[in-house]
């Protein structure tokens, strides 16, 4: 294990982004130096990642850690309404993404122990995803407003509240649901969100006419090719996922040195790699090495009073060569996945499972 994974490991352990319930906090406001609340879905890619740590270390205190959250999830979930939150106080929203990272997150826990909770939960918000967000016109609502499961009104510009290509990293959940249970069930609506995320992604970029707007929707595209992988042998998906690294590579590019998140250079060098190791497409390594020196650079060094909150994190992002004030569990987590990827794959180490992507 690399220095800095040791180094985020430690993060995660000791900032207190995790709560004693085992919740984990959407960001750490810098300035204020506080949490804001947990919510499921950062709950959900933080399990995630303990288990990506887990299994580098087989440090007993990752897998609690993820048990900790697994179980926040499950008494999170909703046996009565059969929904899985956002937040839970109060429990106003469900969000379609999010439900497909809190199952993503489970089912690692459950690869990990064996516990039945755990997958039992993931089918129950796999199914809750195919029953209650599908629309009239067989798309899927991003969110929905509880506890009557209204749809709220979609809005073109602002891209978590549409139902297009980025769905499909959540959508593919229901493939790992199919992989886990053999239930072919959870193909079909995994297929429906693939087939029309294949024929609309060539129009989600740029797709605001603010430049930083244009960042945001990148890390948004970025799923949808994350959520290409468990087809990248499928010729129209290695074609979508060959072009879209070359979109998302130029859009990177052009905006950064204006606005530039961790979590792009992240998103963009993992799926290099996965696309690689899948036979998708050939790894761009001077892409990737200029990719993987950006993305470092985010990784906080903080030995003052605040050391323990930040040291190992890594800033959202950088507007005009300056940090945002927050550190974001996410990109943390998928900062020192695609680092230590990178150094795996310099050192033509194993290939990473797809089932570990956080």
């Amino acid at each position: 294990m690399s220095p800095q994974l040791s180094r985020t490991g430690e993060w995660f352990l000791h900032s207190g982004i995790q709560q004693s319930d085992g919740g984990v906090a959407r960001y750490y406001l810098v300035d204020a130096g506080r949490n804001l609340p947990a919510s499921t879905e950062i709950t959900g890619y933080a399990i995630s990642a303990f288990v990506y740590l887990h299994s580098f270390t087989h440090d007993a205190r990752y897998l609690d850690r993820a048990l900790s959250g697994a179980r926040f999830l499950t008494r999170a979930w909703d046996a009565v309404s059969q929904t899985m939150p956002f937040e839970i106080e109060p429990a106003a929203f469900s969000y379609f993404f999010d439900c497909g990272i809190v199952v993503r997150g489970l089912l690692s826990v459950w690869r990990a122990t064996g516990e039945q909770e755990f997958l039992h939960t993931a089918i129950a918000t796999g199914q809750s995803m195919a029953r209650d967000f599908v629309s009239p016109t067989g798309d899927f609502h991003p969110i929905l407003a509880l506890p009557a499961k209204t749809p709220l009104p979609r809005d073109a510009l602002r891209w978590s509240r549409t139902a297009t290509c980025y769905q499909l990293k959540s959508a593919m959940a229901w493939w790992d649901l199919f992989e886990a249970t053999g239930d072919t069930a959870f193909i079909e609506p995994y297929e429906r969100v693939l087939e029309a995320s294949l024929r609309s992604y060539a129009g989600f970029l740029p797709g605001h006419a603010e430049r930083t707007k244009v960042m945001d929707r990148l890390h948004a595209f970025c799923y949808f090719l994350e959520g290409l992988l468990p087809r990248a042998a499928d010729a129209r998906c290695a074609a979508a996922l060959r072009d879209g690294i070359a979109r998302a590579a130029w859009h990177l590019r052009d905006i950064a040195p204006e606005f530039e998140r961790s979590d792009v250079y992240a998103q963009l060098l993992r799926v290099r790699l996965y696309a690689d190791w899948l036979g998708a497409a050939p790894l761009d390594r001077p892409a990737a090495e200029f990719e993987a020196a950006r993305l470092a650079a985010f990784q906080v060094a903080d030995s003052d009073a605040r050391g323990t909150r930040m040291n190992g994190g890594y800033w959202f992002g950088r507007r005009n060569a300056g940090n945002l004030p927050y550190i974001n569990p996410v990109s943390a987590a998928f900062a020192a996945q695609a680092l230590e990827l990178w150094e795996t794959s310099r050192a033509g180490g194993a290939q990473a499972h797809r089932h570990l992507l956080i």
